[in-house]
């Protein structure tokens, strides 16, 4: 039986958190421009979710970190409304839960924060990851919301909190 837990990240974590989220990215093809692996904050996640909006979390088994999901204010949109960021997991990683209890623990989150809806960007190859979203509540949009800067994704969702 694995150790698992979720919990917030910490600045000792930005390297490995940065290794496995460009390791995912590759994996799926979503790298190069209008996507996440251009954002300046990859290097340094835990100073990047460090402000009172927003929060980070890594999901961590047996010592070893597999994965990571945060919240923060999603760009020139309404205030009340964030954005689900940079939720991954290494393939050795899925099938466990994780994906549910980080997208729990987020969305807790958020609510706390005081944000009352909740916006996603994701590619249509992330099949098992739009379907844990649609699980959730998240409904499919037509176009993005707000100003992310990842041109790259095609799939935009959104849930009320």
């Amino acid at each position: 039986m694995s150790e698992i837990e979720i919990r917030p990240i910490l600045p000792e974590d930005d390297p490995v958190v940065e290794r496995v989220l460009r390791e995912v990215l590759t994996e799926f093809g979503a790298t190069g421009d209008g996507f996440s692996d251009q954002d300046a904050e990859l290097g340094a996640m835990s100073s990047a979710y460090g402000e009172p909006n927003a929060a980070y979390f890594v999901a961590v088994v047996d010592g070893r970190i597999v994965g990571g999901a945060g919240i923060g204010p999603l760009p020139r949109a309404k205030p009340h409304t964030c954005e689900l960021r940079k939720m991954y997991l290494l393939e050795s990683a899925r099938g466990l839960g994780l994906g549910r209890r980080m997208l729990e623990t987020c969305l807790e989150a958020a609510r706390q924060l005081g944000y009352r809806e909740c916006y996603l960007e994701t590619l249509a190859q992330m099949d098992r990851a739009r379907d844990l979203y649609e699980r959730f509540g998240f409904l499919p949009l037509e176009a993005p919301m707000g100003d992310t800067g990842h041109f790259g994704c095609n799939r935009w969702y959104a849930l009320s909190l």
